[in-house]
């Protein structure tokens, strides 16, 4: 292998600071930089972007999403060297991609990754590569010492590919979850669910994540290697980018477990029951029809529906915030989205939080609903409008 050169990490998560400690390891003078300010000890730390990558041969970002690549690449890219690469872990809409090779030009790689935090320890991350072959190849001892790289023809397709492949890991949790909880129905020993499940066709994920899946979890679990918040994050910005809707997987976005557990907590909590769910169906149904008959069977008629609009706040019994609805889609409804975040159950009552995108404008709704005369209902909703900004140019 060529020997390592200077590289920057910018994004020290849990992916970006495992990969950083990776290649110290492997012999590259790497120097450090996140937004937190936490740098792990096995490199140099710096102050800012700028100082991080003024000397560097290769700079790798590992960042959480496409407006935080933006968001550095705007703080960074008049310090990089005429032959510096960058090459791009993070895991972005393809569009996002699209964007950052047109602005950084030939130097820039487009590699997620296929692999969490034990293969980047291993070296055996594959990375999905696409760009021009001078930048791959000044950039191959980076990538090689990471992993192995599969060449795509171009950012966009390497970044749809990833939330694919993201998009098939989802499905998989969700279906051993589904596994997992039929076995507890039947009172099976959960040691011998899991090896016999590691069997078939879910035995990666099951080996893979088996210090999570025991009951109780292993003590030696301490840190999540891929959180389900980041990976319904990607869920969201696959369907966006389709178009599609990524159905079995969006149980991720309401999991039980919480968004900073690590995504093997899907597969080991109950998931919500549907009676819980069909409200707030029934509440998305009122708004991509624009029928009020849909409100009122997901509301209480004590309901109230409250926020602070155009700087004022408003409170709206149940009838007055039906009266706002024509009984037709809105016209732009084809392009409008919503989805369930989370919800937590407590007995009788329960909370969930939605977001809502309408044009230029996004809405977190939070509602509390109890369970009443042997059904679920929204008993109220609180909501947040913000207005959206112009996407900063790439």
């Amino acid at each position: 292998m060529t020997t390592l050169r200077t590289i920057a990490v910018l994004g020290l998560g849990r992916m970006g600071g495992a990969m950083a400690t990776r290649l110290a390891e492997q012999g590259g003078n790497v120097i450090g930089w996140t937004r937190s300010g936490r740098t792990p000890d096995t490199v140099t730390s710096a102050a800012d972007a700028r100082e991080a990558v003024a000397e560097a041969d290769v700079v790798l970002l590992s960042l959480f999403d496409g407006p935080a690549c933006r968001q550095v690449v705007d703080g960074m890219d008049d310090s990089l060297r005429p032959d510096t690469v960058v090459v791009n872990t993070s895991t972005i809409a393809p569009a996002e991609a699209a964007g950052l090779a047109r602005r950084l030009g030939p130097a820039y790689l487009h590699a997620p990754v296929l692999g969490s935090v034990p293969a980047v320890a291993a070296g055996t991350l594959t990375l999905l590569a696409a760009g021009h072959q001078d930048a791959l190849d000044r950039a191959r001892p980076v990538l090689d010492a990471l992993g192995t790289v599969r060449r795509v023809e171009d950012p966009a397709t390497a970044a749809a590919l990833k939330l694919v492949t993201n998009h098939s890991l989802a499905a998989a949790v969700v279906a051993l979850r589904d596994a997992l909880h039929q076995a507890d129905a039947l009172r099976l020993p959960r040691a011998q669910v899991l090896d016999v499940l590691a069997l078939g066709r879910l035995g990666a994920l099951v080996s893979g994540k088996r210090p999570f899946l025991t009951d109780p979890p292993s003590a030696c679990v301490t840190t999540a290697e891929f959180t389900i918040g980041a990976l319904g994050k990607d869920m969201a910005v696959l369907a966006a980018a389709s178009g599609t809707p990524v159905r079995g997987a969006a149980a991720l976005f309401h999991s039980p477990a919480g968004s900073t557990a690590d995504i093997a907590a899907v597969a080991t909590v109950p998931p919500v029951e549907d009676a819980v769910l069909e409200p707030l169906r029934a509440y998305i149904r009122g708004h991509a029809t624009g029928d009020a008959a849909h409100f009122r069977d997901a509301f209480l008629p004590s309901a109230h529906i409250e926020g602070v609009r155009d700087g004022q706040f408003v409170s709206w019994d149940l009838e007055e915030y039906c009266s706002l609805f024509s009984g037709r889609p809105a016209p732009d409804e084809a392009t409008r989205a919503r989805r369930i975040e989370a919800v937590d159950v407590h007995g009788t009552v329960a909370t969930a939080t939605m977001t809502l995108v309408h044009g230029d404008q996004t809405f977190t709704d939070v509602l509390l609903l109890v369970r009443a005369d042997g059904r679920w209902r929204i008993a109220n909703k609180v909501y947040h409008r913000r207005l959206s900004s112009p996407a900063p140019s790439v």
